[in-house]
């Protein structure tokens, strides 16, 4: 009889290098990321500039690289997602719920993956006369990203609600226009135009401030009643489903990146010019941004519930999720969210 006893453990090992070869062919070479302007976007940054996916990726047994490219608009960041040109997008909390309620259910549906940043935001006037929103008139003009579904607007909206009421909550709808964070802080310090106040994050709300005549009348953490997450990373549940170590490969990059701006931050500071390629900003002044207790880099979802609760109460969510790990992969289940 022919044996197979000194046959069997090369055979094994061929069969397990098969399906290990199966299992890294199963998920994506490449993802594909977007981000934006600003501060917030420093640990894709850090991410794209030391490797950092790369390296947790191959850890995890996987071959793969990420891409990474700068969108201004988050309309056009969902419908690339959608179409599958990206994979994985950021936007703020209320975005995110907005597209998250229009996609649940549906092949299309999205899931959060992990925070950016926990950040302050301000609003900034250049209208000696505007003291709060309550000044605001039928001529001014508030740049926020996008109208109605970004942060800064259903801040205002918040805001407008525990000042007017519920049914007043899109008072200041009328007076936003949507532009980048660079471009409303541009026409704000440039005077003599429609935009009367810029709702923005840093740094371009630091630089606004520095102006003369250029005040803060109202701060995320007054609307929110505490810090707040300022933006996230998501993707759709297909995509997260069918490659579970590319999305857990870019968490864990994630968080390193966040813990080396947390314990490296002239380095960072450093980073941030050199890739964001400022023309506004010094070096110093980033390390200062840095160094406020404002901004946090952390995995730490918060104030998801504030905003989705609000959405839902107002109408936009049909349906409140029942807790803020609904929203989110597993890979962040870990951290105490609210």
């Amino acid at each position: 009889m022919f044996k197979l006893s000194g046959f069997m453990p090369g055979l094994l090992l061929f069969a397990g290098l098969l399906f290990s070869a199966q299992t890294a062919i199963a998920e994506t070479d490449e993802i594909k990321i977007a981000k934006q302007y600003g501060l917030a976007y420093l640990p894709l940054m850090i991410m794209e500039k030391q490797g950092l996916y790369e390296k947790r990726a191959e850890e995890l047994g996987i071959r793969t690289k990420a891409t990474y490219v700068t969108l201004g608009n988050n309309t056009a960041a969902n419908e690339a997602l959608i179409s599958g040109n990206l994979d994985v997008i950021t936007n703020g909390p209320p975005g995110f719920l907005i597209f998250w309620g229009r996609t649940k259910g549906t092949r299309s549906e999205v899931k959060a993956i992990a925070p950016l940043i926990t950040q302050s935001m301000w609003l900034n006037t250049s209208r000696p006369n505007i003291k709060s929103i309550r000044d605001f008139t039928e001529n001014d003009r508030i740049a926020v990203t996008a109208i109605r579904t970004s942060s800064p607007a259903v801040m205002l909206q918040i805001a407008a609600a525990k000042e007017y009421g519920d049914a007043n909550y899109s008072r200041f709808d009328p007076l936003t226009v949507a532009l980048s964070h660079p471009d409303g802080m541009n026409l704000l310090l440039a005077g003599k135009t429609e935009v009367a106040a810029h709702f923005t994050a840093p740094p371009y709300q630091n630089i606004e401030v520095k102006k003369p005549g250029v005040h803060t009348i109202l701060t995320s953490e007054e609307i929110m009643g505490g810090p707040s997450t300022f933006n996230l990373l998501f993707t759709t549940k297909k995509f997260g489903e069918e490659n579970p170590k590319a999305v857990e490969a870019l968490v864990k990059a994630l968080g390193d990146a966040q813990s080396f701006i947390n314990q490296n931050k002239p380095d960072a500071a450093a980073i941030y010019i050199e890739m964001s390629n400022s023309k506004n900003s010094t070096e110093a002044e980033i390390l200062d941004l840095l160094n406020d207790p404002g901004t946090v880099y952390t995995l730490t979802p918060q104030k998801m519930s504030v905003f989705a609760n609000f959405l839902h109460r107002i109408g936009t969510l049909k349906t409140a999720p029942t807790s803020w790990k609904e929203l989110f992969f597993s890979y962040v289940h870990d951290q105490p969210g609210d």
